[in-house]
């Protein structure tokens, strides 16, 4: 008898893994297994999908110390931090704000709920193409406009001048996904107990006092959760500015991101000798995935940080 509840037990303590396994073998195949495959990859050199003579870390190397490799890697680098900074400058700034709105109900504010979340629905190619009908220096919407207005001076060919090219990207790639950090910052704030917000009211407490005070502490883990979101995608980035600004990153590269850089370097083949190189291609990778893993850590060991103190 002891014996067959000893089996038992087992069975029932790892009966939870039966659950797990598909999930798990999906995983190793479609996630771990490449980038596993990758991180190899990287330590090889050669042309085409195969490299084959290995060199260790001299990939890394070059990316960080030869001047082209090093040149096109940080300024893509840099790229994408400012594509970053303007998704959470102008995307969730505005997704708060929204938000703001929105929690009063209503109707109307149903309505206005569907209109602003309407373009996270489409696809990205489909908005980038479309806005760069309406940026077209000649007959643009948007320099028709200006011109219109007497303000013919600020036409200009947004998406051709390099000082402006990744700043429209950026903003296009905002306005398209602005209803997603609407959406999550909504569900924060009609999650908020309305007792805590009736009691402020009685208490004399503004509008601005009570968002500030008790609305946006309250919503610090879903800036939190959005924030780190936004990151990830960010540095993904690659469909809106290959609709945009081709994958060459034009004009003269401003508008050159790490996902941009990865697919000259490993696949459309920009290499100095005009061919693939997939190891130092697997070497950009394996930098973009650290960058991320770098990030993804950070953001969950501060949170852990503030969960115990609170």
């Amino acid at each position: 008898m002891k014996s067959t509840s000893i089996l038992v037990n087992l069975k029932r303590n790892w009966s939870w893994f039966l659950f797990l396994l598909p999930a798990v073998l999906i995983y190793t195949v479609f996630m771990a297994g490449p980038l596993v495959n990758s991180i190899r990859l990287s330590l090889y050199t050669g042309s085409g999908f195969t490299p084959e003579k290995f060199v260790g870390l001299q990939n890394y190397i070059d990316l960080f110390t030869k001047e082209y490799w090093s040149f096109r890697f940080f300024n893509a680098l840099k790229n994408t931090f400012i594509f970053f900074g303007i998704h959470m400058l102008i995307q969730n700034t505005l997704g708060l704000f929204f938000a703001v709105l929105l929690s009063r109900g209503g109707k109307v504010m149903n309505f206005f709920r569907t209109i602003i979340f309407a373009p996270a629905t489409l696809s990205v190619l489909i908005v980038g193409f479309l806005w760069t009908l309406i940026l077209n220096p000649h007959w643009g919407a948007i320099n028709q406009i200006l011109k219109a207005i007497n303000l013919g001076a600020w036409a200009k060919p947004w998406l051709g001048d390099a000082e402006t090219a990744l700043i429209v990207i950026s903003l296009t790639s905002a306005w398209q996904w602005v209803g997603m950090p609407t959406v999550m910052f909504l569900a924060g704030l009609l999650g908020i107990s309305d007792d805590l917000i009736e009691a402020a009211r009685v208490d004399g407490a503004s509008a601005w006092t009570i968002f500030w005070k008790i609305k946006f502490p309250l919503l610090m883990p879903v800036v939190g959760i959005v924030s780190i979101l936004t990151f990830v995608d960010n540095f993904n980035a690659f469909d809106v500015i290959f609709a945009m600004a081709s994958q060459r990153g034009d004009p003269a590269y401003s508008t050159d991101v790490l996902a941009t850089f990865f697919y000259r370097t490993g696949i459309a083949g920009e290499h100095p000798v005009g061919i693939p190189d997939f190891g130092m291609g697997a070497a950009v990778a394996t930098m973009i995935f650290t960058i991320l893993m770098v990030g993804v850590l950070t953001w969950l060991y501060l949170s852990r940080r503030n969960v115990r103190k609170s």
